[in-house]
């Protein structure tokens, strides 16, 4: 071989080689794992997502965190179905709620049952946030109430509880029972409205987490627990298994938060996002710097940024949901029309449909499909069937007998008549129904943010959590205009359709 053609030789292989690099750097970087995070709605758990995101990211771990999810069965379920990796939760909850039916006297067992799940835990973060029942001091003192076992004595007294504390066997179904308190008036609603409901005299009796900032801060009563009935709910990491497997170095980090917030840290972290107003990631940051000395960036998104991030989700939620369902309604309303057999049936299994709760349909859809917009898209996709098909199927049958006559004297065939004739004089009738299905399904799609879908909830939710109005409006008014508008576009498409 001359010269030539080994030096040749050689820079070919070099630029094999570098090329090689430069695509294997980018894919590799690509192929490694993200690490999902969860956190429920209430601000500690948000706090604490955000503080093991953050803890991560800043060590060159890529996370995803899907905050404000729902309740513990949303959180667990969707850790079992693998759609989040990590989450914070609480040993008295894991117990008395996921693991109720195993006897478990010690964190040891704890564990133990969790690995048969595929699921490991960390040791305590360092505090205990046990439920606790509160009540205006004032109110409490006037009629002598100091322990839960003194509410025996006052049935008339109105309880406002947080929705998941309501069911739980480690809540007011089994607290009720322990105690024999026969309340007349309970109701449930969200933790965080509780407090306002408190405030304003229209609640005696809330749940409390005892780690809330809002306790000192409204100046509460916390009735004694004198039968010890609330467990130790001493907060951890529940993580997949697995990961310790693909991503070892993530249960190493996970680990370095054991121990390392006390109760009065997380009080205080609680209370500079609830009352003091800081961001959940300012707090988390501020933690991390303080107790592990990393420096972490935070992203501050501008509200026309979360406005812009927000519209886009709502209408991928919105525009593809809405679109399957138009799709699919219109020759299920035209079947029902067409096939007196199955008319019946396909009138009534889309009526049923639209009576389940929206949000149970959306927790039926997570062990099914996850978390996120794909499990949203099914459940909006499903209640803006009725609408659609029920109205096709009305304007079609409502056609003059005279009209269809005609057309089969004329001799025309049925898909001629259907395409000449039923559609076009039903098409009206049509397009209201796709107008109802589109409202309704703008202003259902918010309750997607419960399941990490996004959108217009996202602000609506987070509004709720911080007392923030401001928030709030940053979803729900978008949301009511979006609805006017998609209502405006289909009044035109109307008008247009039926010169």
């Amino acid at each position: 071989m001359s010269s030539l053609d080994f030096s040749h030789s050689f820079e070919m292989t070099n630029l094999v080689v570098i090329i090689g690099i430069l695509f294997l750097v980018p894919v590799s970087s690509i192929a490694q794992p993200v690490v999902k995070i969860g956190s429920k709605l209430f601000t500690e758990s948000v706090i604490l997502g955000e503080i093991t995101s953050q803890l991560l990211d800043v060590n060159g771990i890529n996370t995803e965190y899907n905050e404000q999810l729902g309740g513990t069965r949303i959180l667990w379920n969707a850790l079992l179905a693998e759609e989040i990796d990590v989450y914070p939760d609480y040993t008295g909850t894991i117990i008395q709620e996921i693991l109720q039916k195993n006897e478990i006297d010690n964190f040891e067992e704890l564990e133990f049952n969790l690995k048969s799940f595929g699921v490991g835990i960390t040791k305590p973060l360092g505090f205990n946030n046990t439920y606790a029942l509160g009540m205006n001091k004032e109110k409490a003192q006037e009629l002598n109430l100091n322990s839960i076992s003194d509410l025996r004595s006052v049935p008339e007294l109105k309880y406002g509880f947080s929705n998941e504390f309501l069911d739980r066997n480690d809540g007011w179904k089994g607290l009720s029972e322990f105690y024999g308190i026969e309340a007349e008036n309970v109701t449930g609603l969200d933790h965080d409205l509780a407090y306002r409901g408190l405030e304003a005299e229209n609640i005696d009796v809330i749940d409390l987490y005892s780690t809330d900032a809002e306790i000192e801060y409204y100046d509460l009563k916390v009735l004694k627990d004198d039968q010890s009935f609330f467990p130790t709910y001493q907060a951890v990491l529940l993580y997949r298994l697995e990961l310790e497997k693909t991503n070892p170095k993530a249960i190493t980090l996970l680990e370095q938060l054991e121990n390392t917030i006390p109760e009065q840290t997380m009080i205080a972290m609680n209370s500079a996002v609830k009352l003091d107003k800081r961001t959940d990631e300012e707090v988390a940051s501020e933690f991390l710097k303080e107790t592990l000395q990393l420096n972490t960036t935070i992203e501050r998104n501008t509200l026309w940024d979360r406005l812009l991030i927000n519209t886009l989700g709502h209408l991928y939620l919105v525009g593809i949901s809405l679109g399957l369902a138009i799709l699919i309604a219109i020759p299920l309303g035209v079947t029902a029309a067409k096939i007196k057999a199955v008319e019946g049936a396909i009138i009534g299994f889309v009526g049923i449909l639209q009576t389940i709760p929206s949000l149970a349909l959306l927790v039926f859809m997570i062990p099914l499909l996850g978390i996120g917009s794909v499990p949203a898209m099914a459940a909006l996709f499903l209640y803006s069937l009725l609408p659609i098909v029920r109205n096709t199927h009305s304007g079609i049958k409502g056609i003059s007998e005279p009209v269809m006559e005609s057309a089969y004297a004329l001799g025309l065939p049925n898909t001629v008549i259907l395409k000449k004739i039923e559609l076009p004089l039903a098409l009206p009738t049509i397009l209201a129904g796709i107008k109802t299905s589109a409202v309704i399904n703008v202003g259902t799609a918010t309750l997607g943010a419960l399941i990490g879908a996004g959108g217009y909830g996202q602000p609506i939710l987070t509004g709720i959590r911080l007392d923030s109005t401001a928030l709030i409006l940053e979803g729900a008014i978008p949301a009511a205009l979006l609805a006017l508008l998609v209502q405006g576009f289909f009044d035109l498409i109307e008008k247009w359709a039926t010169k």
